[in-house]
């Protein structure tokens, strides 16, 4: 892929191109708990059952949506509204008219280069599952 980010809005862009700007951080798979009063949004450090914490991915990435209702799905319409997306997000980031940070895999070529750089969840989480069913 060329640096197609650059040169197209987030509602140009393919699917496969849409789905390539994911770094794999996990972040946004973490719980959310929202102030009935404020409305304003706590996120925890457990994440999804269907987070695999080891890789940072979910397990079910297709039919996600089904399984967790409440997981709130990233599109080019909502995603410069969800202030939990953490700010190194490219989605996040290209919403807001920057750039991809420099370790990110589209530009590093390595799909490491998150995890490496310390930007993700992997092994810095614990799942729901642990935490609600004691597994």
């Amino acid at each position: 892929m060329t640096d197609f980010w650059q040169n197209k809005t987030l509602t140009e862009m393919t699917p496969e191109e849409w789905e390539s700007l994911c770094d794999g951080c996990g972040m946004c798979c973490r719980l959310k708990e929202q102030d009935e009063d404020t409305g304003a949004i706590a996120l925890t450090q457990i994440a999804c059952r269907l987070l695999d914490i080891g890789s940072a991915r979910c397990s079910d990435y297709g039919n996600r949506h089904e399984i967790v209702p409440e997981c709130i799905p990233l599109t080019p319409e909502n995603v410069g509204e969800l202030k939990w997306l953490p700010p190194s997000c490219a989605y996040r980031l290209l919403a807001n008219g920057y750039d991809l940070p420099d370790w990110h895999p589209l530009l590093t070529g390595d799909p490491e280069s998150p995890h490496k750089a310390g930007y993700t969840i992997r092994d810095r989480a614990v799942s729901e599952e642990d935490v609600f069913f004691g597994q």
